[in-house]
């Protein structure tokens, strides 16, 4: 019963925790993406984002806002357990360069604490029994500037991380991405966003008081405490898109993205120097104010039962409504592929600032 009752307790603190020994997974929730127009298009938007959002998915972007925007953002995931939510705030400071910030919280709350329950006298205690929880925070400041070659623009961020386990434990992290744009005369746009290019850092302070309560619940377990650092390696995502006016009332936006990790996986193409697997998206427009989207990606080589590989994607889909400078966008998506993640509503919300004007 005692293994029981703290079996979801132990399963956070070891996953966010012990997790750091494999360093290649920390600050995973920084790779979900934001903005349920970019999800509807399987992230394929390296290449041609133009808002608020570009804080997030290319800094470089953020050149090509006009006024201030603001945009929001939310989704739950795992039958509602995880809540993500996103608020960005973007404004050009002249009409060469924009500032932008982001704020990103992914969170399991109100987690029953039960490893109190039972005193050592094996009487139960049910006021014994708290709530914590399990919440990680992206800070990205963001700077965009366009340069003298034209149509060729880049892009900082400074990310700070904290991730906290209850009283049990807590980070701080800090990491750098860089990135370009170009666009060519014939309305091609080339995107490149490298991410965490100096590795991001965390530095982990645990409670030993307080993880001696996990150890003491579980019987017979002689726990060390786990490491105190871990380092998110680089990423490197490469796209390109194109945007066709048909019949002036119509277009078509698509693109093509590589996303680039430098380990060995399970994407399908794999080496020992870096994964690659590609995402596609697409986005069909009525007068720029009615959008239908639609894309795959995530593709992955996945290990059956009899041994045999069998090819798995996440397809998306989504909608989108415009109106002067405002912008309502929705996504059903998920967060691993078609046959094992729960999929998602993703909605969310874009102002552009001009309306005001």
């Amino acid at each position: 019963m005692k293994a029981l009752r703290i079996t979801v307790l132990v399963f956070l603190v070891s996953v966010t925790v012990y997790g750091q020994a494999v360093r290649k997974y920390s600050n995973e929730f920084m790779n979900i993406g934001v903005d349920a127009a970019a999800l509807g298009m399987s992230n394929a938007v390296t290449a041609h984002s133009a808002d608020v959002n570009s804080g997030y998915w290319n800094p470089a972007g953020l050149v090509n806002i006009e006024d201030k925007q603001l945009a929001l953002m939310h989704s739950s995931y795992f039958a509602n357990i995880a809540n993500y939510d996103y608020m960005a705030f973007a404004m050009p400071i002249d009409d060469r360069s924009a500032i932008g910030i982001s704020v990103i919280r992914f969170a399991v709350d109100d987690i029953l604490n039960t490893t109190q329950l039972i005193d050592d006298e094996g009487n139960i205690n049910y006021d014994r029994i708290s709530l914590f929880s399990t919440a990680d925070y992206g800070v990205t400041f963001s700077y965009a500037r366009k340069l003298p070659l034209d149509g060729l623009n880049y892009g900082i961020n400074a990310k700070v991380i904290r991730r906290i386990i209850g009283d049990f434990a807590s980070s701080w992290g800090f990491g750098l991405d860089a990135a370009i744009q170009f666009e060519t005369d014939s309305n091609w746009k080339f995107g490149v966003m490298a991410r965490d290019i100096t590795t991001t850092f965390n530095a982990w302070a645990i409670d030993e008081e307080e993880f001696a309560t996990i150890q003491n619940a579980v019987e017979g377990q002689n726990q060390e405490l786990p490491e105190t650092t871990e380092i998110t390696i680089p990423k490197l995502q490469l796209g390109a898109s194109k945007k066709f006016i048909i019949r002036y009332d119509y277009s078509l936006l698509a693109e093509v993205d590589l996303n680039i990790r430098f380990e060995q996986n399970n994407d399908i193409i794999s080496t020992s120097f870096a994964s690659i697997t590609p995402a596609v998206g697409f986005e069909f427009g009525y007068l720029d104010m009615v959008f239908l989207r639609t894309g795959v990606g995530n593709f992955q080589n996945e290990l059956q039962i009899d041994n045999s590989e069998r090819v798995s994607f996440q397809p998306s889909i989504g909608l989108g409504f415009k109106y002067k400078g405002i912008q309502v966008d929705y996504a059903f998506t998920d967060i691993g592929d078609q046959s094992v993640a729960l999929y998602s509503n993703v909605f969310s919300l874009k102002l552009d600032f001009s309306i005001f004007r």
